[in-house]
């Protein structure tokens, strides 16, 4: 009998950082989210790929997204849906506002002992943190074993998970029991692109926040918007202490943070001669900038 597998994809709207200005940040440390783009992590995206690909391997398998954030974070969930993914959960609620990776972690396993997937796969890290926190802090406050810097998942041996590595100076195969925790890295294949047939389905699927706020859709049946509702859960469904959520769970605090543009100094124009070139490398060289 083949094995069906329940997975949840750990995903995040993150502000695009290649466009980081005066107003990316509040006075109180925190992001201003509002003041930037707003894309889907692009190592999320990745880890996406090898939980479809696992769905693809064991047919009946269920993949999830789970996402923290405001309202607009949606919007990943409806990106896993055009891709291939049965389903997703958005944490909202004011009382997660402001966490930093401790108080994320916490409000995300909880949420994860609720739904009981066999397996937890995560980006790498964040684009607008860059600390590669998240994924472990998870694994570690669900005591499950974890793999980090995961290149592909290839299957199952047995009851063991197998997980290709890309380190720094090769490649490492590692089995690991489930539930598990994966982490993957950007070398990992890219996310497929979105389904024609899964994007006119899902085109519509709002939570309820998003159906009070904006009535484009207003004209589907009351089934319809049933069936493609996207469920919303707070502090109250995931339980837990809340001292643990948000600010006053979050011991890391950001000072500043800046748009650093590096400029040359000097430049040189040069030609294609052996001259220039000759002239090039010896100053190249001189310096040890090579050599």
């Amino acid at each position: 009998m083949t094995k069906k597998l329940k997975i949840v994809v750990l995903a995040k709207q993150v502000p695009d950082t290649r466009n980081v200005g005066k107003n990316a940040m509040k006075e109180d440390g925190t992001v201003n989210r509002a003041a930037l783009p707003a894309i889907f992590n692009p190592e999320d995206m990745n880890a996406l790929e090898q939980a479809l690909r696992l769905k693809d391997r064991f047919p009946g398998s269920e993949v999830l997204l789970l996402t923290m954030g405001p309202s607009r974070a949606a919007e990943i969930i409806r990106e896993g849906y055009y891709r291939g993914a049965d389903g997703g959960v958005l944490l909202t609620d004011r009382k997660f506002a402001g966490a930093d990776t401790l108080a994320t972690s916490y409000a995300l396993s909880m949420a994860i002992r609720k739904i009981g997937p066999d397996i937890i796969i995560a980006g790498r890290q964040a684009i607008d943190g860059d600390t590669a926190q998240v994924g472990p802090q998870v694994a570690e406050k669900l005591n499950y074993p974890q793999v980090t810097y995961a290149e592909d998942i290839t299957g199952l041996d047995g009851d063991k998970l197998v997980v290709k590595r890309r380190l720094e100076r090769g490649v490492e195969t590692v089995k690991t029991p489930l539930p598990a925790v994966i982490t993957v890295h950007a070398t990992a294949p890219e996310c497929r692109p979105r389904h024609a047939k899964h994007l006119m389905k899902y085109k519509h699927a709002r939570t309820f926040t998003e159906e009070q706020d904006n009535e484009h859709n207003s004209y589907l049946p009351i089934e319809a918007k049933a069936n493609l509702r996207i469920p919303e859960w707070g502090v109250a469904d995931v339980g837990g202490d809340e001292i643990h959520y948000g600010l006053s769970g979050s011991p890391t605090k950001v000072k500043k943070i800046e748009n650093i543009v590096h400029q040359a100094k000097e430049s040189k124009i040069l030609t294609s001669s052996f001259e220039d070139i000759d002239s090039l490398i010896k100053e190249l060289f001189s310096s040890h900038t090579i050599g």
